[in-house]
């Protein structure tokens, strides 16, 4: 762990919504919203590029838009063991179905399956309600021990272990290396083996899946449609989450060609459910 961490503030009265996607889209998915008007990002690196994409999105929105809006960032360092402790203080266990998602230093919960993960080292801890969705929704899904599964754009690991833990053999790919450093390691941390792990993405891949999982912005979703839908073998399910809920008709239209099982909404993030036929 290095000694000191980055924090980035930013302060808009417009776009939030649309400022977290682009967060989620830049690889950070560690964000606290502050209060209506802040969001804050914490990393052991540098945000200064992240700050300044953030800026010129904000930037081009409102003027494509035509709106005034007061936008700013602001950037500190701050001791490693702060941003732990921080974390430590505001972190809490969820119980998600079956599952109980807890940090570490947290008890775990009799009765539950137990999914570790400590947020001060993860892409995704189970509190975002994306995430909550897509642990739930596999939850619904029938007779699933022993089928394959993939999670495309795996960020902490969390859902990768949620499928082994119900009995899924796992393949897990993002695009980003620190994901997939993050998901052994958590994969560890949870005593549970991935079948395979790899990084990129699904483009060109030879093999089609029981369950198929991608819980990335809707732009990517989007842009993957085709390699998501073909990823799948007869009869699989493809769960979406990472939706904001004014890309769902684009979503619901692009999916058509399969079966819809489930859509559900929590506040302005909507997941889905889709099954592929014979």
């Amino acid at each position: 762990m290095r000694e000191n961490f980055f924090e980035l503030r930013i302060f808009s009265s417009e776009f939030k919504d649309e400022i977290i996607e682009l967060l989620f889209a830049l690889g950070i998915s560690a964000i606290e919203e502050k209060d209506a008007d802040t969001i804050i990002v914490r990393d052991e690196y540098e945000l200064d590029d992240i700050a300044s994409g953030v800026n010129e999105y904000v930037v081009a929105l409102a003027k494509a838009k035509g709106k005034d809006v007061q936008f700013s960032t602001e950037i500190s360092q701050k001791p490693n063991e702060d941003w732990v402790e921080k974390y430590k203080q505001g972190v809490r266990p969820v119980s998600l179905g079956n599952f109980y998602v807890r940090p570490t230093w947290e008890e775990p919960k009799n009765g539950s399956i137990d999914l570790l993960i400590d947020p001060a080292l993860a892409f995704g801890s189970g509190h975002h309600e994306s995430t909550a969705a897509c642990i739930l929704n596999l939850q619904t899904l029938p007779e699933i021990a022993g089928k394959s599964a993939l999670d495309v754009g795996c960020g902490s690991g969390i859902l990768s272990i949620a499928m082994t833990k119900l009995g899924c053999v796992v393949d897990a790919c993002d695009t980003d290396e620190l994901a997939i450093e993050a998901t052994k390691t958590n994969s560890t941390l949870n005593g549970v083996t991935l079948n395979k792990t790899w990084v990129g993405s699904i483009s060109n891949l030879n093999q089609t899946y029981d369950i198929v999982v991608a819980n990335i912005i809707a732009d990517v979703i989007l842009m993957l449609s085709n390699e998501l839908k073909n990823s799948l073998k007869p009869n699989g399910y493809l769960l979406l989450a990472g939706v904001l809920e004014k890309y769902s008709d684009r979503i619901l239209k692009t999916f058509s060609s399969l079966e819809l099982i489930s859509k559900k909404q929590d506040n302005d993030w909507v997941s889905f459910i889709f099954k592929r036929g014979n």
